[in-house]
């Protein structure tokens, strides 16, 4: 059964890469959109698929795209963003991106990525266990470890954080360490994904 992906980059370059990278699976039909306006004058008679979004376009933006999108049964979207912006990430995953890739991305992690994001179109049921598996994690974290999260991932310093907590930086520092290892993460972009999808950033 063909797949259809969709996708939506004003850089000739990075679809050019990406066509030729999601060209090596068969079962793909890949259609690519140089602007967000483009995709949108589309948009009626697409069929279902996936969309790799990037988040800055001249007109309309990733962004305006996922909410154009809105509830759209039809479509899942992946955002492709550069990386370190964690800001922009979660404005994504609040308008419904279904998770987002960081520039430069590897070929593997963004192909692991659109597997799932076809299991959630078909099926719906991967995101039921990620998002299990997510409210298990952070369930492990005290009320501490998830103020720091927080912090975290609103872009403040450990400094900062531990202004508003009270407590030292040092004390931040721990746990911070402790917080990553009960989610069995490596970098503040998986922790971002575990606590978006365990409803700790409700969207607006």
């Amino acid at each position: 059964m063909t797949k259809t992906i969709y996708i939506v980059d004003d850089d000739d370059a990075v679809r050019a890469s990406l066509h030729s990278l999601l060209s090596l699976r068969s079962d793909l039909v890949i259609r690519a959109f140089r602007s967000g306006d483009l995709f949108l004058e589309a948009l009626p008679d697409l069929d279902p698929g996936v969309l790799l979004l990037d988040f800055h376009m001249p007109g309309s933006t990733g962004l305006d795209v996922l909410n154009a999108v809105g509830n759209d049964q039809r479509f899942v979207a992946i955002i492709l963003t550069g990386q370190g912006n964690v800001g922009l990430a979660v404005q994504a995953m609040k308008a419904g991106a279904l998770d987002f890739i960081e520039k430069p991305y590897e070929a593997e992690f963004l192909m692991t990525a659109i597997d799932l994001a076809f299991s959630r179109l078909e099926e719906g049921n991967e995101a039921a266990s990620r998002v299990n598996l997510a409210e298990t994690k952070i369930g492990k974290l005290s009320p501490r470890e998830k103020d720091v999260l927080k912090g975290l991932i609103e872009g403040r310093s450990n400094k900062i954080i531990a202004y508003e907590l009270d407590i030292s930086p040092r004390t931040v520092e721990i746990y911070r360490a402790n917080l990553m290892e009960k989610l069995e993460v490596r970098s503040l972009s998986e922790a971002l994904r575990i606590a978006f999808a365990a409803g700790m950033f409700p969207k607006n």
